[in-house]
């Protein structure tokens, strides 16, 4: 039995992840909030329960999990510490205490980043299938990255790239939002869903939309060019809003002589739940 795992700081969604036909099938879906900031028996115990929900009692399973870094996931060590998240964990082997506690041998389980997760499943069974050369963002409380190159799908850590007068998440995840809505207009936001409520003024969404955009399109254009991208796999939250920014990404991109298609999650978050399960599928 194949268990997919998605792991966030205050989530984890699982299931069971059938292949066949360059396809695949989830079932038995099961989630839960998770609160990270506890110790770490209690997260374990927390993922475990999800994960025990949807094995039902069975051991000969294998379980891929996707989980954001840094991490050490050849170990399953974490290394997450400055985000005050899964703190507890750090420097901890997550994969012997998840083994442990699901009474199962560590070898049953395998760490993957998750935005190479998100690529890896919508590379084999969504919106990027089309693409040999791609690269996947997924756009939320953070920035994840990931490249594909013919079969080979790796962490693009671009995240942390230089831009602009900071790193790239300082313009491309919520908090921007947030700084640009309080800065240049004096409005308090706690995310992107305000700025899509029928109440809130159109044209001050419509410049914030316009200039996030564009930043993703300057970010874009020189690691597009560098990989001659055949096009971009967005996914995460901030993705669903595509419509009000990825016209004036695509007008600067068209600008710069370099216009790709942009393709929305076609899996979402289902698709990170596949690709953590392809290890163990391709070996």
């Amino acid at each position: 039995m194949l268990i997919g795992v998605d792991i966030g700081g205050s989530h984890i969604s699982a299931a069971r992840v059938q292949f066949g036909n360059g396809e695949a099938v989830l079932s038995d879906f099961h989630e839960a909030e998770v609160d990270t900031f506890k110790d770490k028996n209690s997260i374990i115990a927390a993922w475990s329960n999800v994960i025990s929900a949807v094995a039902d009692k069975a051991k000969d399973i294998k379980v891929g999990i996707a989980m954001p870094g840094p991490y050490d996931y050849k170990s399953g060590i974490s290394l997450i510490k400055d985000q005050r998240k899964m703190a507890s964990l750090y420097q901890k082997s997550v994969k012997n205490l998840l083994a442990e506690k699901l009474g199962v041998s560590p070898v049953q389980l395998e760490f993957t980043n998750d935005a190479e997760a998100f690529l890896l499943g919508e590379s084999l069974a969504g919106s990027g299938k089309e693409f040999q050369n791609s690269i996947g963002i997924t756009l939320g409380t953070g920035l994840g990255s990931a490249i594909k190159v013919y079969d080979v799908v790796k962490d693009g850590k671009l995240w942390t790239a230089p831009f602009r007068d900071g790193i790239a998440e300082d313009y491309l995840g919520t908090s921007w939002f947030k700084n640009i809505a309080q800065e240049q207009f004096g409005i308090q936001i706690s995310g992107v869903k305000d700025i899509l409520e029928e109440d809130f003024d159109s044209e001050i969404s419509r410049k914030i939309f316009d200039e996030f955009g564009k930043s993703l399109g300057e970010f874009l254009f020189p690691y597009l060019i560098r990989l001659q991208a055949e096009g971009v796999v967005l996914g995460g939250k901030i993705s669903l809003a595509s419509e009000k920014f990825l016209p004036s990404t695509n007008s600067y991109l068209k600008l710069m002589g370099y216009s790709v298609p942009f393709k929305i999650s076609a899996l979402g978050e289902k698709a990170a739940l596949i690709g953590a399960c392809l290890p163990f599928h391709l070996k």
